[in-house]
């Protein structure tokens, strides 16, 4: 036999013999083994973490005030989801097998065997004073687990490989695109510049409404701010351009900024972002930077749009809002008239002996805080100004209160001045004059208005029963009558001297709906001269006689086609009233209720 081949194969297996060895130990999966490879690590204690790669390029982060930053390789906010999503991971971390030192001593097993000597990565943690460090070590044969070992620990882990991939692989991975911190509730002073104006804005504490201080004292728009802020808020950097602290600003348009933006609570100011110039290659994309870092940035150039424009731009269009619910509407002016809530839902209009309809006074609350100023005339008024503009001696005045009477709980005080030059308005707590469209007025007071005068306020309901009331009906058109009487459900006859023919089911339903009678508007109060209405003698009058006596009546007036209705005249607590009478109505009136002209 030759001895040196003889060596040779047993070289060979005693290599093969190595490797099963390792393969069976180390390199195929193992069943699991019980308890985490960092006990005890609570990732709301940390305090900060460190990145090494295997390339010499620290990552670190600290935990500040709730917050994450990034101090290596560069100094700028970090994303904290990302922070703890591999924090979290860690946490949760267990070994499918563990390897003891002995093991790796009696087969003399190396750290550069399992890549523990040049590591892909070196995770440092530090919570309070106690301090880990995980090395992550090769791939497994397989390739889905990796070798792991923690500093000071004896042995190594063979751990599922899937958390590598929360693992940073440069800063830009945690680095936060947030273009403003979060916590919009928390903003309660803004100061902005764009271009030579520059406007400070603050919220109240009380009724969180914003106000202009600067360069006026007055009311800002709340819808525009909140809604920029919100904007702002969920806004993100699409790029980061340099973090070279010797950067030329000036050519990114950021020395003087476009825009400059600041943020606080209080007199802290904790966010500033400045705008520049919009990208050469993206117009739709412009510089900014937050204050504090070097950072230069690119964003999306809608996210600023809200804050540029002029002062008037911010201040607020509404000639009110609502601070407290208004339990009192007092006009003053050619109808005076009051309204008052009564219970819970109900109104009643003052001096008046029927209630008024909740429906009409929310439609007038809500057509008086819909008011927009058409333009801001006067931003001081003098009493030159007011004299000039009507509103020293105005025509009308509207009063909220919050309390009936109490002249301390005026939620809002308005005067209306109509001029030949335009409708000028002013509140009492401000020393501004404002504008607005005819349009606007004409639908609150105006002689078109529905809520000119406190009778327009009156309940519309007119009266209440069923056909089962109801002992007969009269008509009288054209000089001619026709009586109906009621024998029972659907039943119907004519009177003695009446001709024609009649459905009693068509003259059920009709009078089913005529017994809910309710108006779609008050047009005209103890009416004198009734042939305005276009109502005479020959029109339609229908006549309810109910069973216990009781008599109703409805007679109509001019016809308005395009609408399919006409105005009608009822009369109520002895005057007699004019209102538009309902379009569906009108047309069962029409085919059901009226006396055809071939009848005699």
């Amino acid at each position: 036999m030759n001895t040196k081949s003889t060596w040779g194969w047993f070289v060979v297996a005693a290599i093969l013999a190595a490797f099963i060895f390792i393969f069976q130990h180390y390199l195929q999966p193992a069943k699991s083994v019980t308890g985490a490879i960092l006990p005890g690590l609570q990732p709301q204690t940390v305090t900060s973490i460190q990145i090494t790669p295997a390339v010499p390029l620290e990552i670190h982060a600290d935990r500040v005030n709730d917050s994450w930053l990034l101090s290596k390789p560069i100094s700028y906010p970090a994303q904290p989801a990302a922070i703890e999503a591999l924090l979290d991971a860690l946490q949760k971390l267990t070994p499918v097998k563990r390897i003891s030192a002995a093991e790796l001593r009696e087969h003399h097993i190396t750290d550069t065997d399992f890549g523990f000597e040049n590591p892909q990565f070196s995770i440092v943690i530090d919570a309070g004073s106690q301090r880990r460090q995980l090395n992550v070590g090769n791939m497994t044969a397989p390739g889905d687990q990796v070798y792991l070992r923690v500093i000071g620990v004896d042995g190594a882990f063979v751990a599922d490989a899937g958390w590598l991939k929360l693992i940073p692989r440069s800063a830009t991975d945690w680095r936060s695109t947030a273009l403003a911190d979060s916590g919009q509730n928390s903003i309660d002073s803004i100061v902005l510049t764009n271009g030579a104006i520059a406007i400070e804005l603050h919220r109240d504490a009380t009724n969180h409404l914003w106000r202009m201080t600067r360069p006026l004292q007055t009311r800002a728009d709340n819808d525009r701010i909140n809604d920029a802020l919100q904007q702002l808020q969920a806004a993100h950097i699409t790029q980061f351009i340099t973090d070279d602290p010797k950067t030329d600003l000036t050519s990114f348009g950021l020395q003087p900024a476009d825009l400059d933006l600041w943020l606080g609570s209080g007199t802290n100011f904790f966010t500033a972002i400045h705008v520049g110039k919009s990208l050469t290659n993206d117009a739709a994309q412009v510089y900014a930077q937050r204050e504090g870092w070097n950072a230069v940035v690119a964003t999306a150039g809608e996210n600023f749009s809200p804050w540029q424009g002029s002062v008037n731009d911010f201040r607020d269009k509404h000639l009110l809002e609502l601070t407290a619910p208004v339990v009192e509407i007092e006009v003053r002016g050619e109808n005076n008239f009051s309204l008052q809530r009564d219970g819970t839902n109900a109104w009643k209009i003052a001096g008046e002996k029927y209630p008024a309809d909740a429906g009409s006074v929310q439609q007038f609350i809500k057509t008086l805080t819909g008011l927009r100023v058409a333009d801001f005339v006067k931003d001081v008024a003098t009493a030159t100004n007011l004299a000039s503009y009507g509103l020293v001696t105005p025509q009308q005045q509207i009063i909220l209160r919050s309390a009936i009477g109490d002249s301390n709980a005026v939620i809002a005080q308005l005067f209306f001045a109509v001029q030949t030059n335009g409708i000028f308005v002013q509140r009492a707590d401000e020393n501004s004059i404002y504008s607005i469209t005819p349009d606007d007025y004409n639908n609150l007071l105006g002689d078109s208005s529905l809520y000119g005068a406190g009778w327009q306020f009156r309940d519309r309901q007119i009266w209440n029963f069923t056909p089962n009331d109801v002992a007969q009906i009269t008509l009288h058109q054209d000089g001619k009558t026709r009586t109906m009487i009621h024998e029972g459900v659907n039943k119907w006859s004519l009177a003695a001297g009446s001709q024609g023919i009649i459905s009693g089911k068509s003259i059920e339903d009709t009078t089913t709906v005529l017994g809910n009678l309710a108006t779609v508007t008050w047009v005209g109060r103890n009416v004198t001269e009734p042939e305005k209405f276009g109502l005479n003698t020959n029109n339609l009058q229908i006549s309810f006689e109910m069973k216990d006596g009781a008599k109703h009546s409805v007679d109509f007036g001019t016809e308005f086609p395009k609408w399919q209705t006409a105005l009608a005249s009822v009369t109520l607590d002895g005057e007699r009233w004019v209102f538009l009478f309902p379009p569906g109505l009108y047309q069962f009136v029409l085919s059901y209720l009226t006396i055809p002209a071939n009848v005699p």
